[in-house]
Parts: C-alpha cells; sequence; structure tokens
C-alpha cells in the first residue's frame, strides 16, 4: 500500500496581498496574513533620490498594483511647499493629480491610499502633526498607510483600517527584487523635483501646518479635499503612540530590503 510522503514545505513565505475588498472581506485579510508594504525597485529608487536631493520634507502619493494595493509601483509628487519639518501639498495640484489618475482607469484604492513622505535627519518616526494629519484626512478611508523614510535610512510604515471595530498597525518594508522594473531616470527626476517642491525656511512656531494646509483653516470649516473625512477624535495621543512603537522601529532596520531574504 502506497502512502503519501511528501512534506509541505516549512519555509513558504506567508501571502502578503492586500486585494481590492471593502468591510468586513477587508478585516478578514488583514487578520489572516501579516500585511507587508511591497516596493518596486524602481520607485524605491526614485523615492530615495527625492529624499536625498534636499535636506527637507518630500511627501507624495504611492500608486499601488490593482492586483495587491500594497505593492507600491510609481511614487509620484505634487507641487508642495517644503521646510525641514513640514509638506503642504497645493490642493489644485492634488485635485489634478487625482483626476489624471481616474482617466487612466485607477480607483482610489491605487493612488489614493497611500501617504509617503521623508524626513531629513535619522529618525523615521512620525511628528505629532505627521499623526493627526494621517487621522484627520485618511481616517475616514477603508484603510490607508502612512510610510516614511528618513534621510539615514530608517522606515516607518503604519497601516490604518476603519472597517470593523478599526485599528492600525506597524507592518514591514520590503523592496521585491523578484520583479522585472525600469532603470532609474535621475534627470526626469530631477525636473519632476524642480517642477513640484518649494521650499522654504523652518519659521519656528508655524509647526502645525499639515499636508493639505490644515493649520490655516477654520475647526469647523471641511477642507475642500475632505476625500477621506475627518475623525473627530484620535483614538490615543499621537505622543502616546509614537512613544509606544518606539521600540518597534528598530526591527524594520536601516534597509528594507533585509526584511526577507
Amino acid at each position: 500500500m502506497k502512502t503519501n510522503t511528501k512534506k509541505k514545505p516549512t519555509n513558504s513565505r506567508p501571502p502578503t496581498r492586500l486585494r481590492p475588498t471593502t468591510g468586513s472581506r477587508l478585516r478578514k485579510q488583514l487578520e489572516s496574513m501579516p500585511p507587508i508594504l511591497h516596493f518596486t525597485p524602481t520607485a524605491w529608487a526614485k523615492l530615495r533620490f527625492f529624499c536625498r536631493r534636499s535636506e527637507t520634507e518630500i511627501g507624495g502619493f504611492g500608486v499601488s498594483a490593482p492586483h495587491d494595493l500594497l505593492m507600491i509601483e510609481e511614487f509620484v509628487t505634487v507641487k508642495q511647499t517644503v521646510t525641514m519639518g513640514s509638506v503642504v501639498f497645493d490642493d489644485e495640484a492634488v485635485a489634478d493629480f487625482f483626476e489624471a489618475q481616474v482617466d487612466v482607469s485607477r480607483k482610489p484604492d491605487q493612488f489614493a491610499r497611500l501617504w509617503l513622505h521623508t524626513h531629513p535627519g535619522e529618525s523615521a518616526s512620525p511628528s505629532l502633526t505627521d499623526m493627526e494629519t494621517f487621522h484627520r484626512v485618511f481616517g475616514g478611508c477603508n484603510w490607508a498607510v502612512m510610510f516614511i523614510l528618513a534621510r539615514g535610512g530608517r522606515t516607518y510604515a503604519r497601516l490604518h483600517f476603519n472597517v470593523g471595530p478599526g485599528g492600525g498597525l506597524l507592518i514591514p518594508v520590503h523592496v521585491d527584487y523578484r520583479l522585472p522594473f525600469a532603470g532609474s531616470d535621475h534627470d526626469a527626476w530631477a525636473r519632476e523635483y524642480d517642477a513640484n517642491v518649494q521650499r522654504e525656511p523652518l519659521v519656528f512656531g508655524d509647526h502645525d501646518a499639515d499636508l493639505f494646509g490644515g493649520a490655516g483653516r477654520d475647526k469647523g470649516e471641511p477642507d475642500e479635499l475632505d476625500f477621506a473625512g475627518r475623525v473627530d477624535e484620535l483614538s490615543m495621543s499621537a505622543a502616546t503612540e509614537a512613544e509606544e512603537y518606539g521600540e518597534s522601529l528598530e526591527c524594520l532596520g536601516d534597509d528594507p530590503s533585509e526584511v526577507w531574504p
């Protein structure tokens, strides 16, 4: 009598794709797999290029693959005003970017859920303004990611989901060299930087300005680009949250390509 002696592989990587879905299905995906934020090598190279281009913060959006919403295929910037401690997007430029993405048949899950920005120093830990902006602008989405790349190489990636009771978690970052990818284009990236990034000196006491210029608006007035909705309160103090997760950030390391062999 023959018996099946084949053994199941023990070192296979668990599924990490976040597929387009909503509601309870999204929550089941998050509970059944360890999500990982993936970059294509070209998207990662462009983000690092912008990070090292100047000693200011730089912001943009990740454009993800339709079959895997945590696979960033492009890093795209819009017109913005930046300092060493802030990024403010131009509202009209954001609206134009969203319209252009819709014109090529992309859905908001692919281009309006991944907020990427850089820090000019060694730390990738989010500031109080980072956390408040993330909750204010993206808190009404089913899910969203805030990713930070520090000039020194450290990373921070937080996935927030707004289904069921809601919640959030830190997720690892991986540059996926298994996929075909285009080469770098420093000349084109430099032109994009020059066209979109306007540097301003950091003015102390003006640190409350956030991604969409929230500091300059009446607290009771909705944002013109309130695509994600608002939240009335933060679920916890951003300062407490940053301190709570501070030690776990070290596990991400300096090079996200080291997360998986």
